[in-house]
């Protein structure tokens, strides 16, 4: 379907005043026929294939966004999980192949490159545990790749085994970048329920369902959808607030999809699908938690955020739906605290506690995510945080994820600055007491009885 002139003028106007732009075009690559039982070779098959298939991607991104007016901040490349391509070659050390995506991301000149991801929510293969202990080293050795593994889904349940070692995996991540605050684990998450078309980092990466290539875009317009409100005014009842946000999301949508197409045109491959979650960004007006306290929230972190989250993912997914029949992804509203402005101010002045913000992951499109904790926080402390988040994604069927940071030599209330699009952090306190003998147990917390259909 066409642009209309009056959608042209509204984008026109999205994206001068209200801050709106594609925040990831992400080109997916399947590296499958890429294992070898040489990891060496394994490893120059990876690079020469992610050159061959993005060498264009950022001058055609570019293009797009010069042409069109829309802004495309990101662009990234997904991969398919590498422990499936190093199984092969039964290395133990998987740090080479990291380094191989690196460079690649480098040579054609990305953001990020996702992938460097393993599925363990059932149990481990000798690939998968070699991946796992290759983490730690392989993030802090590049400057660009990005780690993803799956702990828990709502069919197989929570490997507890995987989250006990996860949380290791995380603390030597941030020993590791101590120098810059841990900021390792910036670019490591665990998932229960993931999916294979993500474009947003950390936890892009391509599944096997997937084609050779595809074209998955991540939209963003919090700054839209703050303005939208900031006309409807207070006076409206909610009804009203959530018609306004579903026909906001829709107008972003369509941008979304109309840069989708037209990338996987110029780049020769298959659209996949657009995200439309609402992804803040540190820049005042780019906050999903204004979004919130138009809604009618004194703070994020107040009675009633929960709420609104939902009601705000909620409308964001109708509006999508109703735009394009190619929404994946995640999709909804995340909160991300320390690339929010309002957020962060929030646990500043403690309107926002790590209780809080966990209530609100139950009915926002993802789920704790960017959140800095003391970096003498125990394994066994980690491990219930994670444990708690996977639960809320198995029991609903729903995506939940934990990106958390422990910031070296830092306690409660103090700040550390990472830059960028990752922001400014406020360490949170994950309280006093844990869960050491649940972190022992291991085993796995078997999968609910509504998750047997068939």
């Amino acid at each position: 379907m066409p642009f209309t002139d009056r959608e042209v003028l509204e984008t026109v106007r999205m994206v001068e005043l209200e801050t709106l732009d594609i925040r990831a075009v992400t080109l997916g690559i399947q590296l499958l026929d890429c294992a070898d039982p040489d990891l060496e070779s394994t490893c120059e098959k990876v690079y020469a294939k992610i050159v061959h298939h993005a060498r264009d991607l950022v001058s055609i991104a570019d293009e797009i966004a010069a042409e069109l007016g829309i802004p495309i901040v990101n662009k990234r490349i997904a991969v398919t999980p590498v422990s499936l391509i190093a199984a092969a070659s039964g290395a133990r050390d998987l740090v080479p192949i990291a380094r191989a995506m690196d460079a690649a991301a480098l040579a054609v000149g990305v953001d990020f490159i996702g992938g460097f991801t393993a599925y363990v929510h059932k149990g481990f293969t000798r690939a998968d545990d070699a991946l796992f202990e290759s983490i730690p080293s392989a993030l802090a050795e590049t400057e660009r790749v990005c780690s993803s593994v799956a702990l828990a889904t709502s069919r197989a349940g929570i490997n507890m085994d995987a989250v006990s070692r996860f949380s290791d995996i995380i603390l030597e991540t941030a020993a590791l970048t101590a120098k810059d605050g841990g900021l390792g684990c910036a670019k490591l998450v665990c998932f229960c329920n993931p999916v294979e078309d993500n474009p947003f980092v950390a936890g892009a990466h391509l599944g096997t369902g997937e084609a050779e290539t595809v074209i998955n875009v991540g939209v963003s317009g919090p700054g839209v959808v703050r303005s939208a409100l900031e006309r409807l005014g207070p006076e409206a009842n909610l009804l009203a607030v959530a018609e306004t946000v579903k026909r906001t999301a829709f107008k972003v949508t369509r941008v979304g999809e109309l840069v989708g197409r037209e990338a996987a045109k110029r780049l020769r491959t298959s659209f996949g699908i657009v995200d439309i979650s609402l992804a803040p960004t540190p820049a005042v007006g780019d906050s999903v938690a204004d979004i919130l306290e138009l809604i009618g929230v004194d703070k994020v972190g107040a009675p009633g955020s929960t709420a609104a989250v939902a009601m705000l993912t909620d409308a964001v997914k109708k509006g999508g739906a109703m735009a394009s029949s190619s929404v994946g992804g995640l999709s909804g509203a995340f909160i991300p605290v320390s690339e929010d402005s309002t957020m962060i101010e929030a646990v500043r002045i403690g309107a926002l506690s790590l209780a809080k913000l966990e209530a609100m992951t139950a009915v926002c499109s993802v789920g704790l995510d960017m959140v800095a904790v003391p970096g003498d926080t125990p394994a066994s402390v980690l491990t219930g945080i994670i444990a708690d988040e996977m639960a809320i994604g198995m029991v609903n069927h729903k995506t939940t994820a934990v990106r958390i940071i422990p910031v070296p030599g830092a306690g409660p209330g103090d700040t550390v600055e990472w830059g960028g699009l990752l922001g400014t952090a406020i360490v949170q306190d994950p309280g006093k007491f844990g869960c050491e003998v649940l972190h022992r147990r291991g085993g796995r917390i078997p999968a609910p009885i509504h998750s047997y259909k068939n």
